[in-house]
């Protein structure tokens, strides 16, 4: 048996499918490759089209199985793990299945007529579908210069910082997604474009509602021939609610080339399993009945989230390869920034076993509270995102800067290791060691802090990053034995002034001075010659890096 899938959807030719998974599965995304990896990634985007798994046959899960750990994101529907990058096209086939079936809707296919135009100034679109038609618009705002322009979808106008976007020279698009689904209606009279065609009783809610406004959006630029804006390039981003529907956006749409949520709380970014237990977050019933922003069918889980087949994490994953940036706020309890911490590092385990752990930002480490205020920690990243996924000019690597309040514990929350994904030839793929912020790049200059060892492990350390006050580290264990290791702990110094203020991928005895780590369930066990590795960011400036490290073996 096979999910139920939209007898709208068609089916890709096999020899583009075949096209489009080489693109996406392209081990070269490095940060050396600098500004040829945003050009390759913008590049994939509409080689992979809206959607390059639509082919594939996704078996009917069956009942889920409840647990209050996050579900592997390599486990396939069938029960086996993926071994290589090809396999993630179908596997994120399946999650986007789950995804649709138990929490947003679904999404139908491109509809069979879509139409409309794009000038300096705006751009309309005209839907037709099984009989049915709706039509809506958006404002167009050009930087300077000439043309043609990459551009970034801006749900609502609402806490993007839309003057840095078009100072980089990137065309800012106003999108009002209440004219493709409103708010304030009854989930058995919603309104707008969407439901004008798929009709007031739909069962999919207002978020991929309006990620089907924005592929339209797409497929009409893609028509336009290219003279204003390109199709290519194209990012999207909104606060809050619209940061809910911006991460929805991007993981629903393989052409939309940089996805960028900003505090976008339950229902958005933060994991669904850890909401009931974050103090003060929205509830799940709360972000269910508030809006139609979520599907019908999630109503069975709001009091249940460890019943659901998929989290966030996998919704994350589903943007991989393509640029990531998530902002939060941690000083808004109701917007669950601890449970979104989990999220993007869990989502950073797809990337890294995708050889693109350089691709994903966080950054929730910010000074102004402000609900959706334009921040100015966030002008740099986003200059940096946008020159590489957009502009292709850029090399920047990605972060993670997670603010100490709100630093959540992927190891408390998954207990399934990362795979080393082999490429399409057979070759060891991904980063071995594991990189949830900084990818394969980070400091070139390979083992700053030394390694220790007392003949059966060995631990090295690498600077992934580094910025005013802080830096991000990360921690290589290897079992350099002929026998299998069961269990191991690293012990590290830090300099004066440096304090570890999150860690994941192992457990911590202290966060300044010497400090011990060891590993978590799900990577202790090592075959000769496996590795581990755990992250961490702290306060203080990152030299001297954390030095004098040993490894032993309980």
């Amino acid at each position: 048996m096979r999910f139920h899938r939209s007898r709208y959807r068609p089916r890709v030719w096999a020899a583009a499918v075949l096209v489009a998974t080489a693109s996406l599965i392209t081990p070269s995304l490095t940060p050396q490759a600098g500004a040829a990896e945003g050009a390759v990634v913008a590049a994939q985007v509409l080689a992979g089209g809206e959607d390059d798994g639509a082919d594939c046959a996704v078996p009917n899960p069956g009942s889920p199985t409840a647990s209050s750990m996050l579900p592997d994101p390599f486990k396939k529907l069938n029960g086996t793990r993926i071994s290589a990058k090809g396999d993630w096209r179908c596997r994120r086939a399946e999650i986007s299945q789950l995804a649709q079936r138990s929490v947003y809707g679904q999404k139908p296919a491109k509809p069979a007529g879509v139409t409309g135009t794009v000038s300096a100034s705006s751009i309309t679109v005209n839907v037709t579908d099984q009989g049915k038609s709706a039509s809506f618009s958006a404002s167009v705002s050009l930087p300077s210069g000439s043309g043609p322009f990459p551009a970034v979808i801006v749900f609502g106008g609402l806490g993007a910082d839309t003057a840095t976007i078009k100072a980089s020279g990137v065309a800012v698009i106003n999108y009002d997604p209440y004219s493709v689904g409103k708010e304030g209606t009854a989930r058995n009279n919603k309104q707008g474009a969407f439901y004008s065609v798929y009709g007031s009783s739909s069962s999919t809610g207002l978020l991929m509602a309006w990620s089907w406004g924005v592929s339209r959006i797409i497929d009409v630029i893609e028509q336009s021939g290219g003279n204003i804006l390109k199709a290519s390039a194209t990012g999207v981003t909104g606060c809050s609610r619209f940061g809910k529907g911006a991460i929805v956006a991007g993981a629903f749409d393989q052409r939309v080339a940089l996805t960028m949520p900003i505090e976008s709380g339950s229902g958005g970014v933060p994991i669904l399993r850890g909401i009931p237990g974050e103090s003060g977050s929205q509830p799940l019933s709360s972000a269910y009945s508030e809006q139609p922003w979520l599907g019908d069918a999630f109503s069975s889980y709001t009091g249940n989230p460890n019943s659901l087949p998929v989290d966030t994490h996998e919704i994350l994953g589903m943007v991989a390869p393509r640029g990531l940036f998530v902002m939060e706020n941690p000083y808004v309890d109701w917007l669950a920034a601890r449970s979104g911490s989990v999220a993007a590092l869990g989502g950073a385990e797809i990337y890294k076993a995708l050889g693109a752990g350089s691709n994903i930002t966080y950054w929730s480490d910010v000074q102004d509270g402000t609900h959706c205020a334009v921040r100015s920690e966030w002008k740099t990243p986003l200059q940096q995102n946008l020159q590489k996924f957009l502009l292709g000019t850029g090399n920047g690597s990605g972060v993670f800067r997670i603010a100490p309040s709100k630093s959540g514990n992927l190891s408390s929350w998954r207990d399934w290791q990362t795979p080393t994904l082999t490429d399409g030839g057979g070759g060891n793929g991904g980063d071995p060691g594991g990189d949830p912020g900084g990818g394969t790049g980070g400091n070139p200059g390979g083992d700053p802090g030394g390694g220790g060892t007392n003949g059966t492990c060995t631990a090295a350390y690498r600077n992934v990053n580094s910025w005013p006050g802080g830096f991000q580290g990360e921690v290589t264990v290897r079992n350099n034995g002929t026998s299998t290791l069961n269990g191991w702990t690293v012990g590290l110094n830090l300099a004066s002034g440096q304090s570890i203020s999150s860690l994941w991928d192992g457990v911590n005895t202290g966060t300044s001075g010497s400090v011990t780590v060891r590993n978590s369930s799900y990577n202790g066990t090592l075959a000769a010659n496996g590795t581990a590795t755990f992250g961490f960011t702290a306060t203080g400036n990152s030299t001297p890096a954390p030095g004098n490290l040993t490894c032993k073996s309980p």
